[in-house]
């Protein structure tokens, strides 16, 4: 006998976790795009939040002088969001690799901050640098689980649907992340992101409430999960639905 939809996924929405939050995101827009509205909500309830982007995003589109366009779009959008703090590092663009001076700045910035949650992307993005941007912050908190308190810790949702099981109600902050998401103009003028994304957004809502609009999904880790690589916690999470 199959597991049931509820062991799958959530029916309600979900509390904020505990701030500060540290949000890794692999390019500058992923932490609109994948978790705008949290960000905002966030902002409204007084928690402070962090945003590390890992890569120069120096490929992601035409516009000349790229890499500065896209972190004065970032600095205006999560002004908007709200984030705290913004930090771009200089990793290449489609050129994230799980390297241990790389796992090692990402375990200090954690340590900096002392993060009440840490976020980054979900494991079955499409995009390499998503993908791995997972692999090294899952790397970094493996080498941090002996040391309390650890982070509550989330992946979440960019561009394609993930497992989730956590789900935020995102409805009252759904016109300003739309706002936020529209400063991306460098990036927007590629695809048309933000329909992809509210159309994303809208399907989180399948198991929740009718009056609920839109919510943004993530899946949250146990710490045990932090003794196995991603790859087999993944693969775990996937063999629930067999």
């Amino acid at each position: 006998m199959l597991n049931p939809e509820h062991t799958l996924i959530a029916f309600a929405p979900a509390p904020l976790p505990p701030g500060p939050w540290l949000v890794f995101a692999p390019h500058a827009d992923d932490e609109t795009f994948g978790m705008g509205g949290s960000l905002l909500k966030a902002k409204a309830a007084g928690i402070t939040t962090h945003v590390i982007v890992l890569t120069d995003g120096a490929l992601g589109g035409d516009t000349a002088d790229l890499v500065r366009v896209r972190q004065e779009e970032a600095r205006a959008a999560t002004d908007l969001l709200g984030v705290s703090s913004i930090d771009f590092w200089p990793e290449p663009d489609r050129g994230l690799a799980l390297r241990a001076d790389l796992i090692e700045r990402v375990a200090n910035a954690i340590a900096a901050i002392a993060p009440g949650a840490v976020f980054f992307p979900g494991p079955l993005e499409l995009h390499p640098d998503h993908r791995m941007a997972a692999q090294l912050v899952w790397s970094a908190l493996q080498a941090m689980r002996h040391q309390p308190p650890f982070p509550r810790t989330f992946a979440y949702e960019i561009g394609v649907q993930n497992p989730v099981n956590t789900l935020i109600d995102i409805s009252v902050h759904k016109q300003k992340k739309d706002e936020a998401m529209a400063i991306y103009a460098s990036q927007n003028s590629q695809n048309n992101y933000p329909d992809l994304v509210r159309a994303l957004d809208k399907g989180r809502t399948f198991t929740l409430p009718a009056e609920i609009l839109a919510a943004e999904g993530f899946y949250e880790f146990e710490l045990a999960d932090f003794a196995s690589s991603l790859h087999a916690v993944t693969r775990a999470i996937l063999d629930r639905y067999f």
